[in-house]
């Protein structure tokens, strides 16, 4: 056995895991790639996106090339527990959950990194952009990547010290053109393979259609209300809508209407027009703090509510359990239960946790 670091490559056939497994074997490690073979829906037209037949015939071709060994590993069953049902149970109860976070917790940080420490290796890296860094005490940071533009340090928000221990992420302090120029220089041929956006398991359909398909009695029509409560319209479940949709709700009006909120207890969704949407607090379960310790006094923070989002400043009263609650500055638009509030000091990851509860006004 090569007496070199060994370290498993978390393999799609995209371009950023192979450029990070090219540059692995480029410093000396000895690289092993693994892709992972992800429930798709059956019903739904096209194969999951991430292990289609195209992508993983590229993470060979890759594997080939680079000269390293490359292995499938079955994880249909526990990705349709753990972040399929996950999504279908969100939607069903009425939130907007984030299945990327799921993914990234319960299968690549969970299944597939404890499937490579009991192979005797003991470091996985992925194409995600993201920076680690080892502070004076010895913890080791979560940083935003440097592309700004590409950052992932949002849905990476649930890592342990004891996960990040493990982790190296080599495309941390590079833009997505010099990844691509990168995979040029290695020769690869995923060097101009278009990145996927859209749920991978279902295929080429609406996510709305999977819902639909995979909710027997769960998405029932209900009354549309304004924010006075009178009625004003019927809706067709509220697993379809989220918060701050706009298009879709079909009541015509002086003026453009948006979702701002659900009543899961009469079925009913909220609408009205663009200022509702404004929040100025909410509640987040389920924290991870990265440090591994909860912070003992409320702190300021850059408070990011969506991947996509800009961060707004807002203050974080960390709580007794598992929560923490989000007053900020300002009101922040169409804050969305479900999805994943990440608190951020510059660069570094703090945490974050599901947000869960939202309020118009500073909690008391």
């Amino acid at each position: 056995m090569s007496d070199r670091k060994r370290i498993v490559v978390a393999m799609s056939g995209g371009v950023d895991s192979s450029v990070a497994a090219a540059l692995l074997v480029n410093q000396g490690y000895n690289v092993t790639g693994m892709m992972l073979r992800l429930w798709n829906d059956p019903a739904a037209a096209g194969s999951n996106r991430c292990c289609s037949p195209e992508a993983m015939a590229m993470a060979r071709s890759v594997a080939a090339r680079l000269g390293i060994l490359f292995y499938a590993v079955d994880a249909q069953d526990i990705f349709r527990r753990k972040v399929v049902q996950y999504l279908i149970d969100g939607y069903s109860q009425g939130i907007t959950p984030n299945p990327c976070l799921a993914c990234n917790r319960y299968i690549r940080w969970e299944f597939l990194l404890d499937h490579i420490l009991t192979s005797g290796i003991e470091l996985m890296a992925t194409g995600h952009y993201a920076r680690l860094r080892r502070a004076d005490n010895g913890c080791i940071q979560l940083l935003r990547g440097s592309d700004q533009s590409k950052d992932q340090s949002y849905v990476l928000s649930m890592l342990s010290q004891e996960k990040l221990e493990h982790t190296i992420f080599p495309l941390g302090d590079y833009t997505k053109p010099e990844v691509r120029q990168l995979a040029r220089d290695f020769v690869l041929p995923v060097s101009e393979r278009p990145e996927s956006q859209d749920l991978c398991f279902t295929g080429d359909s609406d996510y709305r259609d999977f819902i639909l398909g995979h909710t027997t009695g769960a998405v029932k029509p209900g009354p549309i209300l304004n924010p006075q409560g009178q009625l004003i319209g019927q809706h067709s479940g509220l697993a379809l809508y989220t918060i701050g949709q706009r298009k879709g709700i079909g009541i015509p009006g002086p003026g453009p209407l948006y979702v701002l909120g659900k009543d899961l207890a009469q079925n009913a969704l909220i609408v009205g027009n663009h200022d509702g949407l404004g929040k100025q607090s909410m509640m987040v379960s389920e924290v991870n703090w990265v440090a591994g310790k909860t912070p003992k006094l409320p702190f300021r923070s850059q408070v990011k509510i969506r991947y996509r989002s800009r961060e707004t400043w807002g203050t974080v009263t960390p709580q007794q359990d598992t929560s923490a609650q989000v007053q900020f500055d300002e009101p922040v638009l169409a804050i969305t239960p479900g999805q994943i509030a990440v608190f951020y000091d510059s660069d570094v990851c703090l945490g974050g946790g599901i947000i869960q509860q939202v309020y118009p006004e500073p909690i008391a």
